[in-house]
């Protein structure tokens, strides 16, 4: 079983998160690295089952906390995707991919509002790229579209009824490896 990264913040119970082309603690694909790295900036296919019945939304969260930056790295951060949606296809967090009507894209670290693949430079290890959907009590969020996702995880904090995690691994170079 996962270990919940956000635990520290207060225990929430955990549902499943799986996705057709990535593994709990497993390498990201080719396509999940950043185009600066060799791969195509595709968000993966995901999908989530056994949330609380009293959820109204749900966010996601991709974070690589190992990033040398002393701040981690947020890739990709969506707010009020509606409770009706389990899944994701792969794409979905690309430049005119489909993302659910109603969901908010938050900038991500290049300021742009989709999915970023993985970059790490080299000498810096493995990284994790922590995929995170969290359960939500409220319908939105009522963010401001240019808040960070920092300022979302706050929201979060308050409203997070149960979280899903999917930890991914990548390495310098790892998308010609993949």
């Amino acid at each position: 079983m996962t270990i919940d990264p956000l635990a520290r913040f207060g225990a929430v119970p955990q549902f499943s998160l799986t996705s057709t082309v990535m593994t709990d603690g497993g390498p990201l694909l080719a396509a999940q690295y950043g185009a600066d790295a060799g791969g195509a900036d595709v968000s993966p296919q995901l999908s989530w089952s056994g949330f609380p019945a009293d959820t109204q939304s749900f966010a996601l969260t991709v974070f690589d906390p190992d990033a040398p930056t002393g701040s981690g790295f947020w890739h990709w951060a969506v707010a009020d995707i509606p409770v009706s949606v389990t899944e994701l296809a792969a794409g979905a967090g690309n430049p005119g991919g489909a993302l659910p009507a109603g969901s908010l894209t938050l900038p991500n670290e290049y300021r742009l509002t989709s999915f970023v693949g993985a970059g790490p430079p080299p000498g810096t290890g493995t990284h994790r790229y922590q995929f995170i959907v969290h359960a939500v009590d409220v319908a939105t969020l009522d963010l401001d579209p240019q808040s960070t996702p920092g300022v979302l995880g706050f929201n979060l904090h308050f409203h997070t009824l149960a979280r899903a995690v999917l930890e991914a691994t990548g390495v310098a170079g790892g998308a010609s490896a993949a």
